[in-house]
């Protein structure tokens, strides 16, 4: 049976801007229901790509066909909302409440997107971050075949990427999607597109087969970029060492996987870096003290009391306003506590990374300007060179002598981040360090992190990122608590969706015994001999599944080659695993009604 045609085809499609070629002879397709992930350096063709593929922009040769009749809807990174419309009628197209509410799709789009949002507010007054999220909503509202989204998760906090990541997900439409967001790409995606040096590679999967495919391929490359096999290899052993949910959706070969990282070791020596952060800090670092925080008539913190020791490395989730940027202010002394005391150890060389670009000379340029704040700078690796420093953040060739004033966003965003690391700080406040940087520049980060010895705070809606470079994840709930969450981002998600239930649940079935948090079993009763029983028959339950995961693991050796038996055997792996979610969840349940 002939397969169905492509809804958009590209034919020997070039494009260059200037002398710079950054497509050459490209031939791809987008399939019904597809959707792909588009990746590769800033500057590179990705938003090129989308322009050539929607006819924004005309091919220099090659050709674009579409399916007749086919519906595009294009979230572009500005926007095309008129200043003149009220959020009602540039989003909703004037309906009234009574009119989406209605509709349970347009519903949560609302409800997710427009939160905070009156929609009888003016666009012209909204801020970068509303604008983005209406937009976005706008799109998502329309029936289209084909949906294109560049950089669709700016501005949005790590709740929002997770809800968009489900409704994309369900969505029949295609979709192309360029984003630096790798947890996201994992997720969402089916394929991945790697645009680089005018042509486009196509892998099968999200990021964590991305990275498997690239690191296979330097493998068989010559030896030359060591560096860069072996990020691909680190960042493939952290894959494969993170959560299984990861690593099962991939359809790549586990033992080559496996093969290509036996020697890698943990990205971290934490241990040595916890006793290099103590030499630099000493036992005291950060102690907020029974501190109340106000910004204007809200109160952000109420006798919250919070300690960061050396060597600490923690990430900061919450939704957008809950005032994730005040605490890093309150930290690093640009915002004073209402009451309360924030003490500073005495050795601590405090550097901040605001979400501003830092005001630079415009006339400095690169290298001069590095050079004037250290030549040399040390990490628990040894000591690299500023030029070096410069290469791996991705600086070479004119972009030495470049002037700062005529960098992107993008390269004023690393070379920011660089002369702040250059400055050797003990402790690092990063306010959302993934803005504007590709993925190559997140590894190279991350790279450099892993021998960074400090007490590290960042406050980031990129769930990758949180994952790979902190070591325990703090929320703020709107409590006026900064509290530890040890799952990480999943127990936050579960706890803020607890929190909209609660708050959406009427007072009186509130006040019913049903509780959110279970009342502890008395000793000897039949609820707690039921709560002994059913942790016995899942710990029985969880052992027979560890056992025929084993057994496919090894299947997977066996048939290496068979991808049809694979995709099988991966299909089996996934039903096992969201299983073993699910019973791990009914332990924890059980669990907490024992002493």
């Amino acid at each position: 049976m002939p397969s169905a045609p492509n809804l958009l085809n590209l034919e020997k499609v070039s494009k260059s801007y200037g002398v710079r070629p950054l497509l050459t002879d490209v031939s791809l397709g987008i399939g019904a229901g597809e959707r792909i992930g588009i990746v590769g350096r800033n500057g590179d063709g990705k938003t090129t790509l989308l322009e050539v593929m929607t006819g924004l922009e005309e091919p220099d040769s090659g050709r674009v066909s579409q399916q007749r009749g086919l519906l595009i809807g294009y979230l572009h990174q500005g926007d095309e909302l008129e200043d003149t419309h009220s959020v009602r009628e540039a989003v909703l197209g004037g309906r009234a409440d009574h009119e989406w509410a209605a509709d349970v799709r347009m519903r949560e789009i609302v409800e997710e997107l427009l939160v905070g949002i009156a929609l009888d507010r003016p666009v012209l007054g909204l801020s970068g971050g509303e604008r983005r999220r209406c937009s976005l909503a706008a799109l998502l509202l329309g029936d289209h075949d084909l949906i294109v989204l560049d950089e669709p998760t700016n501005h949005l906090d790590v709740e929002a990427v997770a809800w968009l990541a489900r409704h994309l997900v369900q969505r029949p439409s295609a979709m192309v999607v360029v984003t630096h967001d790798r947890w996201f790409l994992d997720e969402v995606c089916q394929w991945t597109w790697e645009v680089h040096d005018g042509v486009v590679d196509a892998y099968e999967g999200g990021y964590a087969a991305f990275v498997l495919a690239k690191a296979e391929r330097q493998r068989q490359a010559s030896a030359s970029e060591v560096r860069r096999q072996n990020l691909a290899r680190k960042e493939l052993a952290w894959l494969r060492r993170g959560p299984p949910a990861r690593t099962s959706k991939p359809k790549f070969r586990i033992d080559a996987a496996n093969a290509l990282i036996e020697d890698v070791p943990p990205p971290r020596d934490r241990l040595e870096l916890q006793r290099f952060a103590t030499q630099r800090l000493g036992k005291d670092v950060i102690d907020i003290e029974d501190v109340d925080l106000v910004r204007g008539e809200r109160t952000l913190l109420a006798h919250a009391t919070w300690r960061l020791g050396p060597g600490d490395r923690v990430g900061i989730v919450g939704v957008n306003g809950a005032g994730k940027s005040s605490v890093l202010n309150l930290i690093s002394g640009d915002l004073a506590p209402a009451a309360g005391k924030v003490k500073r150890g005495r050795t601590v060389a405090l550097r901040h990374l605001s979400q501003q670009l830092d005001d630079v000379d415009p006339d400095g340029r690169v290298l001069p300007t590095v050079e004037s704040i250290r030549r040399v700078t040390r990490t628990a690796d040894g000591e690299i060179t500023a030029t070096s420093m410069l290469e791996r953040f991705g600086f070479t060739g004119d972009k030495l002598t470049a002037r700062i004033g005529d960098l992107s966003g993008g390269e004023r965003r690393r070379f920011q981040l660089l002369t702040l690391l250059l400055d050797e700080p003990n402790v690092l406040l990063l306010d959302e360090p993934t803005n504007d940087l590709d993925i190559e520049t997140l590894n190279v980060l991350e790279d450099f992190l892993d021998g960074w010895p400090g007490t590290l705070i960042v406050v980031s809606h990129d769930r990758y990122f949180l994952e790979r470079v902190t070591d325990s994840v703090w929320a703020l709930l709107g409590d006026g608590q900064i509290s530890m969450l040890p799952r990480g981002v999943d127990e936050y998600l579960e706890r803020r969706a607890a929190q909209l239930h609660h708050d959406a649940t009427p007072a009186a079935v509130q006040a019913e015994p049903a509780s959110a948090v279970p009342t502890k079993a008395k000793p000897g009763s039949a609820e707690e001999r039921a709560a002994r029983k059913a942790i016995a028959r899942i710990d029985k339950r969880l052992e027979k599944i560890a056992e025929q995961e084993a057994a496919l693991n090894a299947e997977v050796l066996e048939h290496a080659q068979d991808y049809e038996k694979l995709a099988e055997i991966s299909a089996r792996l996934g039903v096992l695993a969201d299983e073993k979610d699910e019973l791990e969840l009914e332990w924890l349940e059980a669990s907490e009604l024992l002493d």
